[in-house]
């Protein structure tokens, strides 16, 4: 209804948005992504619930060529090693083993087979990292040893909240915790001028042809979401919502303050 109501082809700062808002950062993940995928390896993005981690990924992997690249996407983190191993095994087309040995060596074969058969480069992202349990990040060295270790195979990356990093700088996982060759961490957007452009660049791409949010309001934002963009998008679509009925075509500074009380 209130996409109607303001005349938006999509809602801002929502999961469909198609174009991400980029100050130089995203770009910097891309050329990082880009390189890990030239020289396979292990990369870790970090950053808080909201941040914008996982848009970031599916934006960049979106436009990856699926002749040459097999991307493997798993969420589901909180569960067993062997369950993710064999996440891993069906994304590549395979029948999981139900012995971990042999589902380790079914899976290398398979990705031994796409990278010097094929030219098929597998990328395996593994969200909410900070969820894995403790015996799959010691299990991963050894996992991506191949060719008695001359080889990387597989691009990896470990998406989590900041947690994830003082977790895998515990002596336990030094051996992986040493195979990370890509570290990007993406922070909330803090400074006035950059999160007045956030939410310029989010009503634009959304179908917004005027001024929706006075100075004063777009400031009130930035306080109440803390730079969190997914936190800053619900309210400011709860605030559209309540201005429907109103027949309001901009958001007042009060009607803000009261989409933000709903949402908290």
């Amino acid at each position: 209804m209130y996409r109607q109501h303001f005349g938006l082809s999509s809602a801002p700062l929502d999961k469909d948005s198609t174009s991400l808002w980029d100050d130089g950062k995203l770009a910097h993940l891309k050329e990082r992504f880009d390189w890990l995928l030239q020289s396979p390896g292990i990369g870790l993005l970090t950053g808080e619930p909201g941040v914008g981690k996982t848009a970031a990924l599916r934006h960049i992997t979106r436009s990856l060529n699926p002749h040459r690249h097999q991307i493997i996407y798993t969420a589901e983190s909180d569960f067993g090693r062997i369950d993710l191993y064999r996440s891993l095994a069906r994304g590549l087309g395979l029948e999981p083993s139900y012995r971990r040995a042999y589902l380790w060596r079914d899976i290398k074969q398979r990705i031994t087979e796409l990278v010097q058969n094929r030219q098929l480069q597998p990328l395996w992202i593994i969200d909410e990292s900070q969820n894995l349990p403790p015996e799959f990040f010691r299990d991963l060295p050894a996992f991506l040893n191949f060719a008695m270790d001359a080889r990387d195979l597989l691009t990896v990356w470990l998406a989590g909240h900041p947690s994830l990093v003082s977790l895998l700088e515990r002596a336990p996982y030094a051996a992986l915790y040493s195979r990370i060759q890509v570290r990007v961490h993406l922070t909330p957007v803090l400074e006035r001028e950059r999160f007045a452009q956030l939410i310029g660049h989010a009503l634009n791409t959304a179908g917004c042809t005027h001024t929706l949010l006075s100075d004063s309001g777009i400031e009130q934002l930035r306080e109440a979401s803390r730079g969190i963009p997914r936190q800053a998008g619900r309210i400011l679509r709860n605030a559209m919502r309540l201005a429907v009925p109103k027949g309001l075509n901009h958001i007042p500074d009060d009607l803000l303050q009261r989409a933000i009380e709903e949402v908290r």
